[in-house]
């Protein structure tokens, strides 16, 4: 399991903790063999709500260290690196600004693309 499927964990559960029986909950049942899913979560509403709670400022919408924060997860170069390699970066990974903006894009179109509500400018 890599990065990208901690993610989608993260706010398949925080959906679930947060909004009760939700549609992250339905997504659960409906394929119990399967790993969490963000099939219909309003991704925007999770995040609100987790940054509303963090204490401190997070620009989750742009920046992937403050996203992987927000979830409770490893932001560090390395981590960061590993999820660029798992989403199929091509560029160079030593340039971290600019695959960091490329990392913070791609993550917001594949929970998209995972059926997870994505506010328009996010990502794609």
């Amino acid at each position: 399991m890599g990065l990208f499927n901690d993610i989608v964990t993260k706010v398949s559960g925080f959906a679930k903790s947060l909004f009760g029986s939700s549609s992250a909950e339905a997504a659960e049942t409906a394929q119990p063999a399967a790993a969490a899913s963000v099939a219909q979560v309003d991704v925007d509403a999770v995040l609100k709500e987790l940054a509303a709670k963090a204490g401190q400022p997070l620009n989750y919408k742009e920046s992937i260290v403050d996203l992987l924060k927000l979830l409770g997860l490893d932001s560090s170069l390395k981590a960061r690196q590993t999820l660029a390699d798992e989403l199929h970066y091509t560029g160079d990974k030593n340039d971290t600004a600019t695959m960091n903006v490329w990392l913070i894009k791609q993550v917001y179109t594949e929970l998209a693309n995972n059926g997870g509500k994505i506010p328009a400018g996010w990502g794609h």
